[in-house]
């Protein structure tokens, strides 16, 4: 069911300051930052020649990568993010098998433009698993 790996997310508290880190201690490529006020979060994606980094900063006090932080103060991984070709039919499957799909369980249009779910940490060795129509 799952297929490439698109990327890996990384709750920061500073998406300027991660983005130069990146930008020019390792010489990676940087997106500019785009706010996703559906999810909370404002992003950045770092390409790499097999997947990207994900860079995730909260958008507001209620946003879930706030309440990440507060766990987690120096920042980490929030999330990994597999595509799919069918969400629709990888969510059917998947609440058949008994995993939770997190919020409504209705896809939202992700940071690509393409639909994605959640699926719960518990479900998944404690990790956050993020699904992309591919």
């Amino acid at each position: 069911m799952i297929g490439r790996l698109n990327h890996v997310a990384i709750a920061v508290r500073d998406i300027g300051a991660a983005s130069a880190l990146y930008r020019d201690t390792l010489g990676a490529e940087v997106s500019a930052p785009e706010p996703l006020p559906e999810h909370g979060v404002t992003v950045v994606f770092i390409t790499l020649p097999n997947t990207k980094i994900e860079l995730l900063e909260p958008l507001g006090a209620d946003s879930p990568i706030a309440r990440f932080l507060d766990r987690n103060p120096d920042g980490g991984i929030h999330h990994i993010c597999y595509e799919v070709a069918d969400i629709l039919a990888a969510r059917e499957k998947l609440l058949e098998s008994g995993a939770r799909v997190l919020g409504s369980g209705e896809p939202k249009i992700g940071a690509h433009g393409k639909p994605v779910l959640f699926l719960h940490p518990k479900d998944f060795n404690g990790t956050l698993v993020e699904l992309e129509q591919a």
